[in-house]
């Protein structure tokens, strides 16, 4: 079996109001993902998300551009050490 690990990414540019949280669930939940995305106060997304190596790249790729309305200037992601619940959630 796969290593499990947890990745905290936060997105930044156009990211709010333009179903990027939608589509990182639809994505997340596609490649067995846990974990939650929501709007932080500075406009910014934050992307939890829990699985195997291979699916959390597959999310960050996604991540790097989002949906067709978004526009991601930056993204940062780290290895964090907190197991979300199970199932992918917008917070």
């Amino acid at each position: 079996m796969a290593e499990r690990e947890t990745i905290r990414c936060i997105v930044s540019g156009r990211v709010q109001g333009v179903w990027f949280r939608a589509g990182a669930q639809e994505q997340a939940q596609a490649l067995g993902l846990d974990g939650h995305a929501r709007n932080l106060p500075d406009g910014r997304v934050e992307v939890v998300a829990h699985g195997d190596a291979e699916a959390l790249e597959r999310l960050r790729q996604w991540l790097r551009h989002g949906t067709s309305n978004a526009r991601v200037d930056e993204l940062e992601c780290d290895t964090v050490g907190t197991t979300p619940e199970p199932g992918f959630r917008i917070l």
